[in-house]
């Protein structure tokens, strides 16, 4: 099984650490691609920083984030899973799963990312910014740069994908039709007096809780079904599987009711 993440626009910065090592990180396939990204956005940021503020779609306020994209090379990195912060996460508490949920965490768990396509758990990596929308010079849109190489590492992935990203993760590398009969894409619908909407608080707290109760649970659901059974036993409200067209994934839309 495979557990798809977004990542968070709120990170922590190591304060120690080894500095950055494409060699270290899992999907070593991707490494021509991270290393590109990775040279691009250090030379926007060092060399025009108000171009840099453009496209990566931050504020004049934001100007250390330039910085510190500029010097992501020679900054301390850390697993990634504490360096990514925020709603999501901190649901996920991943530091306080139980000590087999942890290791299933290493084994199941993938993020997306701009930057580095996708990472497992425990890959080391500094403190930056880069998101899915973001522009660079000479790349077009990160979907377009990604989109094939995590496409196959998808498709080379075995059993049931549980994809958890957000639209703008889901376009920087679809899954393939190839892979799409053991892929469930699952959203978080806020139901308040019988009206549903995709509230994001809501879709990230909800959706770090779900990877959390599957990582603590030993039973490792092989397709769609199994998955929405064992979502109701684990206490998430769900219709039940939605299959999708030809070639694209099943869906299980989990269900929050307003207090």
């Amino acid at each position: 099984m495979l557990i798809l993440l977004p990542p968070s626009e709120g990170k922590s910065a190591p304060d120690e650490g080894p500095i950055l090592d494409l060699s270290a990180l899992s999907f070593p396939e991707l490494n021509p691609l991270r290393k590109r990204v990775v040279t691009e956005l250090t030379r926007l940021c060092r060399t025009d920083p108000d171009a840099a503020i453009d496209g990566l779609g931050l504020g004049v306020q934001q100007r250390a984030d330039v910085r510190a994209d500029a010097r992501l090379r020679r900054s301390p990195c850390a697993p990634a899973v504490d360096v990514y912060a925020g709603v999501l996460y901190d649901a996920l508490s991943f530091s306080t799963l139980s000590a087999p949920a942890r290791r299933r965490g290493s084994q199941h768990l993938v993020v997306a990312s701009a930057l580095w396509g996708l990472l497992r758990p425990h890959d080391p990596i500094p403190y930056y910014r880069l998101s899915g929308t973001a522009h660079l010079p000479g790349f077009g849109t990160l979907p377009h740069f990604w989109k094939s190489a995590i496409a196959g590492c998808l498709e080379r992935s075995a059993g049931l994908i549980v994809d958890l990203r957000s639209g703008t993760y889901r376009s920087l590398g679809p899954v393939p039709s190839s892979a799409a009969e053991r892929t469930v894409t699952v959203r978080v619908l806020h139901d308040a007096a019988g009206r549903r909407t995709i509230v994001s608080h809501h879709n990230k707290a909800t959706k770090g809780r779900l990877a959390r109760a599957l990582l603590e649970e030993s039973r490792t659901p092989r397709d769609a079904s199994q998955l929405a059974d064992l979502l109701t036993e684990l206490g998430f409200e769900n219709e039940g599987v939605q299959q999708g067209k030809p070639g694209t994934p099943a869906s299980i839309d989990v269900v929050v009711r307003a207090l």
